[in-house]
């Protein structure tokens, strides 16, 4: 009989007050946004060194690699949809994952680094052998492959289908955040009640880099923007064709982790919360699902990237960096066992 992972939950707690998942997903991202317009100082932020990697099929991707670190464990990090060096959860993170000694790399995903890639192909949720092709370059350094790698969202199903797919994975350990397991669950999700406001934000900005992309050069396809309104109709009528996808259900099966989940051996701690606005409670797998490396840490509350903990009659915003940061200082071994 085949051993499973761990399904589980944790010690996050939220404010009475910030209970609501969508207060919890738009907290973060709202409360930067309110220092800055009050002209708060900004975090700290760790020197960055770029590093552009030429890949097989004559585009690239681009690294931002920590340059204080330069001798610690290497720690990639995949950012979700739309996101980069500025989403909330990225910038503090490089700077912790510094400060405690490890060498954090961020990887800005396929024509997500700010310049236009080469190819009219982009990132998407299920292109894990542009993170295959990562690993494989960053093997050869002198440093080795990354110790581990830490996705958020679309990032981290891109890591979980990557680890799932590969026997022997160029990674010790593995951390993935507020996952989208299903994405036709996800793309039904956003359809309704408030989390349309994240749909039709993250809708703009998706149409708005492809504007950029072909601004200069001819699209392979023939698309009204003005007519795509819907995660369904833009990954049909772009994602789909421009990444060698039949259609959006084609997309959607092939690149959903939850069926990748079962061949998971490498020790991988998944945290997510059931009340995550970008899909429904039934879209996380069952602990049958889970391959023996995994650990699912389930929470009631905390939304998507979100996880703001109650601290007295306030809140803190580091419990998701400071469980990221204990499972990587634990290391690999705390795989399977409870935190």
């Amino acid at each position: 009989m085949m051993t499973t992972g761990k399904l589980t939950t944790n010690d996050f707690r939220p404010p009475w007050w910030l209970k609501n998942a969508h207060l919890q997903t738009l907290w973060p991202k709202l409360l930067m946004h309110l220092r800055q317009r009050n002209g708060a100082k900004k975090p700290r932020q760790a020197p960055l060194i770029s590093r552009r990697i030429e890949l097989a099929d004559g585009d690239f991707i681009d690294l931002s690699i920590s340059a204080e670190t330069q001798e610690g464990p290497r720690v990639l990090i995949l950012h979700g949809l739309e996101g980069g060096l500025d989403s909330h959860y990225a910038g503090s993170l490089v700077e912790r994952l510094s400060r405690d000694g490890f060498q954090p790399i961020f990887m800005h995903l396929r024509g997500a680094s700010g310049k236009p890639n080469r190819l009219a192909r982009s990132y998407h949720s299920g292109a894990s052998e542009d993170l295959r092709e990562i690993l494989q370059v960053l093997a050869e350094d002198a440093a080795g492959p990354p110790l581990a790698a830490i996705g958020f969202s679309l990032g981290g199903n891109l890591l979980l289908k990557y680890l799932g797919e590969q026997t022997q994975p160029l990674l010790k350990q593995a951390i993935a955040v507020s996952v989208p397991f299903v994405l036709r669950d996800a793309m039904l999700r956003l359809e309704l009640g408030f989390a349309r406001v994240y749909r039709g934000y993250l809708l703009s900005r998706l149409k708005r880099g492809y504007r950029q992309k072909f601004a200069e050069r001819s699209s392979p396809l023939a698309v009204d923007l003005a007519q795509i309104n819907s995660f369904n109709a833009f990954d049909d009528q772009i994602t789909a064709p421009l990444n060698g996808f039949a259609g959006v259900f084609d997309y959607y099966q092939r690149a959903s982790c939850r069926g990748y989940l079962r061949q998971i051996h490498t020790p991988t701690l998944i945290l997510h919360a059931s009340d995550d606005p970008f899909m429904f409670p039934s879209t996380p797998p069952f602990e049958h699902e889970l391959g023996p490396g995994i650990r699912l840490e389930l929470s009631r509350h905390g939304g998507h990237v979100g996880f703001i903990q109650a601290r007295g009659a306030g809140f803190s915003s580091t419990w998701l960096e400071s469980r990221i940061l204990r499972e990587l200082h634990q290391g690999p071994a705390a795989a399977g066992h409870p935190a």
